[in-house]
């Protein structure tokens, strides 16, 4: 397929509706709501029960798509819009939440499985297998004994937003990368990096007999 014809497509995951709009397990909603707002993209189409934004990002033709089938289903959309989009495994990205991530730190990745999370267990077996890039959006583990379920259904936060919204600019500089620069470069610009290796003594200098 030329480049003319290529299409990126990118899902965020999360449920329908306003009761659950700023729910942690949303996360992946707002991200690519915040995508769109950046790239003057907009989500009037309905299509395969998601709500989809065409438009460019860094010259490139990029869907982004927003299930309306709740969290666990969420394979009967994406699936679909990416076969009618002819949309090849790396150039599918879904972007969702992480409980085993700290809030605030981002993880992507080239492929890999479902690591508990049902929107994902749901999109794999309908887009031909695993590998397809990811982001996990860090939202934490819950405090004290509250059950993970009602964790990710809680909103987040009033002072968790500004570190939301640097996440977001973030995600948004690993897209561009992403796009005109490919993979890697993306994973080296959104991973974490890690800790350096304390020094090691120089032989020459040491004052051991």
């Amino acid at each position: 397929m030329t480049e003319a014809l290529r299409w990126r497509l990118i899902a965020g995951l999360g449920n329908p509706g306003k009761a659950y709009e700023n729910n942690r397990h949303n996360v992946g909603f707002m991200v690519v709501d915040a995508l769109a707002a950046r790239h003057g993209m907009r989500f009037t189409k309905m299509m395969n029960h998601g709500l989809v934004a065409l438009g460019e990002i860094a010259g490139a033709r990029v869907a982004l798509v927003k299930p309306q089938t709740f969290m666990n289903d969420s394979g009967t959309c994406v699936g679909p819009v990416a076969k009618f989009y002819k949309v090849a495994p790396a150039d599918l990205l879904v972007v969702y939440d992480e409980l085993d991530l700290p809030f605030g730190q981002l993880r992507m990745r080239p492929f890999g499985g479902a690591g508990g999370h049902n929107g994902m267990r749901s999109i794999i077996p309908r887009v031909g297998g695993e590998g397809f890039p990811r982001i996990r959006v860090g939202i934490g583990r819950p405090p004290g004994r509250q059950a993970p379920r009602d964790y990710v259904l809680d909103d987040f936060a009033k002072d968790e937003v500004p570190t939301l919204d640097e996440m977001f600019g973030k995600i948004d500089a690993g897209v561009l990368r992403w796009i005109g620069e490919g993979l890697d470069k993306a994973m080296n610009l959104i991973n974490p990096k890690p800790a350096g290796k304390p020094a090691r003594p120089d032989a020459a200098t040491s004052t051991e007999a």
